[in-house]
């Protein structure tokens, strides 16, 4: 990637002159199967742009309660776009059809138009579940059958795609838009893409620039982001198999961890029935160089990414036992 960075062809973004940005916007389109794609400075930019795009303000849009976009993007629809949200509840993060049916109001004079869903694949608060695409289809479907756009928050939907064995156009042709990182699992150091029809970018370029996102000689981003694509995917298996190595690992040391429910590089357990509340289990394992964070005030989250290795694996499941050890021992 920095080999690509030094080489890059640069010119001005804004103006659409970057050779390097329009051959990552082009890649990107091509392995969605979409006709564009706007490279963004963040997920959450690439998702606000495109829910910008697909709306108007007053409008409502279906969203999961433990979605990134509900969650994690810091009430940016109702901020910026004046939309709003309405909350459906999925199970492990994936909506059933006929709940979004019973979300979805008449029109009537008291109501907000709905006009966008969005789902998100993996769903990292569901601790990297995912969809399957009949799962998607049946949702697009209903949406289609009212007059609503799907949007996919796809930040990590390589992981999806590895895990299930699929082309990732799979999850994304019952999708009118949607947006993945190059940050994450890919491994660049910036950057997520939003990608949709070429009427769609039109207007996602535009919100791009109101918000600050026009970038001059981007292609140093892009560059990195290019190599992601074309060389980080099938490296995700190897995410994958360690954090089930790990969640294995944990569970017969006594913790709270179910490792069936670990499909990708994400592990969410309950850390309760160790007498600990999260912080300080944090606290304790972060003496061995460990980091995590927590999700509540009884669960932490652990992500497996490039650079962490089987043999970091079996270093955190060591300290883990140390540390269990210690509390048990009241130490």
């Amino acid at each position: 990637m920095l080999e690509a960075i030094r080489h890059a062809e640069l010119g001005d973004d804004v103006y659409g002159e970057d050779p390097t940005v329009n051959r990552l916007e082009e890649l990107a389109a091509e392995k969605m199967g979409k006709e564009a794609a706007l490279l963004t400075t963040s997920g959450t930019q690439a998702n606000l742009v495109s829910v910008l795009s697909q709306t108007k303000r007053g409008d409502e849009v279906i969203l999961e309660p433990e979605s990134h976009m509900y969650y994690y993007e810091v009430g940016a629809i109702s901020v910026v776009g004046g939309i709003i949200p309405r909350l459906v509840k999925g199970n492990m993060g994936v909506i059933a059809p006929a709940d979004v049916e019973k979300a979805l109001r008449p029109p009537d004079i008291h109501f907000p138009p709905t006009s966008l869903m969005c789902i998100e694949n993996t769903h990292s608060r569901a601790g990297g579940a995912m969809w399957s695409p009949p799962q998607i289809k049946a949702v697009y479907d209903l949406a289609k059958s009212r007059g609503l756009n799907l949007h996919l928050d796809g930040a990590r939907i390589f992981n999806a795609a590895v895990a299930q064995n699929l082309d990732p156009r799979e999850f994304t042709r019952n999708a009118d838009s949607l947006m993945f990182c190059l940050s994450k699992g890919l491994s660049a150091p910036i950057g997520s893409l939003a990608v949709g029809s070429h009427d769609f970018i039109v207007r996602a370029r535009k919100y791009r620039k109101m918000l600050g996102g026009g970038m001059r000689q981007a292609g140093i981003i892009a560059a990195a982001g290019i190599v992601a694509i074309e060389t980080m995917v099938q490296r995700l298996r190897d995410d994958h198999a360690n954090a089930k190595m790990l969640a294995g690992g944990l569970e017969k040391l006594g913790v709270q961890v179910n490792p069936s429910n670990v499909h990708t590089n994400i592990i969410i357990y309950d850390v309760s029935e160790l007498g600990v509340i999260p912080e300080t289990w944090i606290s304790r394992m972060g003496e061995y160089g460990i980091k995590f964070g927590a999700v509540d005030n009884t669960r932490v989250r652990m992500v497996t990414h490039r650079g962490v290795e089987k043999k970091d694996i079996e270093y955190t499941l060591d300290a883990a036992a140390k540390v269990i050890d210690m509390l048990r021992n009241g130490s």
